[in-house]
């Protein structure tokens, strides 16, 4: 839906150590549906957001943009505040939430990311949330209803979130399974916005912007994506995404010839499996002669 490679200079930490982040100039993205008035809506009504789509199609994009225009319509100087947090099996509510540290003056509370962002305000982006324990995420349920809370039990505090906090989650719906996968009620508890890969010619241009390649080198790229992902994928998980294209585009503007850009950026990304990636060469092998 958007390119997926990441900004260049878009942003700027606002404390340091932390994950906030203002956006300090337009993070490109190009909307292909009505996404970003989904997004609105739902902002003017704080209902969290469940972003759900394939690897590297501009999920984590969309965000930072949403940042930037949230703060442009509001008239802000500097961007919508934006916290980020890469969920994985070892994320812990502590993580999330908070801890007592040690020191030589005694023991001190350290706020965690989402604590920080529940009192600042801005967006709060769980990316991957599906990666993260399902205790773990638990602790946000309280937040995404109408009482926006977060209980803090090992301080015994219950936490208002300030007005302005936004809750956006991510998640790829190709890596579900029985064990990774969202409980019902915390699925139902967002409004979800479904991500895909561009059309060819949106992620043409998407590429040659990104990547600094010219049309004909951007078309062929992205013909190669649409054309990998229509084949068999019995032993693939998805097709390549926008980011692996773009990253072909800036190798071959690098000097790399197209093929062998293609190979390592794409194909060997993809696969370890030599009949798979036999095949994927003569994909690549036909666009570029």
């Amino acid at each position: 839906m958007s390119v997926s490679a990441a900004a260049k200079s878009i942003a700027v930490p606002v404390q340091q150590g932390g994950e906030f982040y203002r956006a300090v100039g337009e993070p490109f993205y190009l909307p292909v549906g009505d996404e970003v008035s989904l997004f609105e809506a739902a902002h003017r009504e704080r209902i969290p957001v469940l972003l759900k789509g394939p690897t590297g199609c501009g999920k984590t994009r969309f965000v930072e943009y949403m940042a930037w225009h949230l703060a442009q319509k509001a008239g802000a100087d500097s961007g919508y505040a934006l916290t980020t947090v890469s969920c994985h099996e070892d994320l812990t509510a502590t993580d999330l939430v908070g801890r007592y540290l040690l020191s030589p003056d005694g023991t001190h509370w350290i706020d965690g990311p989402l604590t920080r962002a529940v009192k600042s305000g801005g967006i709060c982006y769980l990316d991957e949330v599906v990666e993260a324990r399902k205790d773990t995420i638990v602790v946000i349920h309280s937040l995404t209803d109408h009482r926006r809370l977060l209980p803090i039990e090992k301080k015994g505090e219950l936490l208002k979130a300030h007005p302005d906090f936004f809750l956006v989650v991510s998640y790829n719906p190709g890596y579900q399974s029985t064990i990774k996968d969202l409980k019902h009620s915390t699925r139902q508890r967002f409004v979800s916005i479904e991500f895909d890969y561009p059309a060819q010619v949106l992620e043409q241009r998407i590429i040659a912007r990104e990547a600094g390649v010219d049309g004909g080198t951007a078309e062929a790229l992205a013909l190669a994506g649409v054309q990998i992902r229509h084949l068999d994928q019995q032993n693939l998980l998805e097709g390549p995404s926008t980011r692996l294209l773009i990253y072909a585009g800036r190798l071959i503007a690098q000097g790399v010839a197209p093929r062998r850009a293609c190979d390592v950026a794409i194909i060997q990304a993809m696969t370890d499996d030599m009949l798979l990636a036999k095949g994927l060469r003569q994909v690549i092998q036909a666009i570029f002669p």
